[in-house]
């Protein structure tokens, strides 16, 4: 593909930063929609559709990096999909998680939905799925590693960078549409219990980790392995040297 142009919707957050840095470095010709006010981006609000239509005119590829964790997700890719239409029907490229289908959470269930909304929109499409960002991961242990004693979940993670993240959807924005790609998953899959104790120790705190089974249909499929990718370890940068690399910025 020849001068592609090719627009990062939510690429102020902190994938699609990753995503326009990426394309960038390439040489690729990038424009960032967003609803903050920042240099080099074009204002634009996916929830009302103000600014849309001008983001996405002209664009040959649209890298939808943009989420909402209110249950508008789904309003998110209507807005996207029908201004879309409008410009010509350029290559949707949508940021999924693995297990959407598998793990019964609400958030899971709209990117369910919306994975739907753009498999049936009759435009070019790659719907790419990925395991939970270190950030995410970290965040979630991070709070419990305060504790004098930290419980976990007994479940695993397969958490994945998204630099590694951005680096595949940037591949995408150059193939041709693949429709439901194969997913995309971090190097390893831990335990929470061994993650908590990376995070611990990278806080240089010694704590005690009680891992415990926890009820309900949601955890169940979490304990069984629902969000996981053990056949696509395509990540590249651990959960440690990411920890790590955050202990050398401060």
């Amino acid at each position: 593909m020849v001068d592609v142009r090719i627009l990062v919707t939510g690429g102020t957050g902190a994938l699609g930063t990753a995503v326009v840095a990426r394309l960038r470095a390439a040489g690729e010709e990038v424009r960032v929609l967003s609803r903050r006010a920042a240099p080099d981006v074009v204002r634009g609000d996916l929830r009302t559709g103000r600014g849309v239509d001008t983001a996405v005119a002209g664009v040959d590829v649209v890298v939808h990096c943009a989420t909402d964790y209110l249950g508008r997700e789904a309003q998110l890719a209507r807005t996207l999909i029908e201004a879309a239409r409008w410009a010509g029907g350029p290559h949707l490229v949508y940021v999924s998680i693995v297990g959407v289908d598998r793990v019964p959470l609400g958030y899971y269930r709209a990117k369910l939905e919306t994975e739907h909304l753009f498999a049936a929109s009759g435009l070019p499409h790659t719907i790419q799925r990925a395991t939970q960002f270190h950030g995410l991961v970290r965040t979630l242990l991070a709070g419990a590693s305060r504790l004098p004693v930290v419980p976990v979940p007994r479940i695993s993670f397969q958490p994945v960078d998204v630099r590694d993240v951005a680096r595949r959807l940037a591949g995408h924005t150059l193939d041709d549409p693949a429709g439901r790609a194969p997913d995309f998953g971090g190097p390893e899959i831990l335990s929470a219990a061994e993650l908590a104790e990376a995070v611990a120790e990278a806080s240089a705190r010694r704590r005690r980790i009680v891992p415990l089974k926890v009820p309900g249909e949601t955890f169940r499929a979490y304990a069984d392995g629902g969000h996981l990718a053990p056949g696509h370890r395509d990540g590249e940068i651990t959960f440690r040297e990411y920890l790590a690399e955050r202990a050398d910025h401060g």
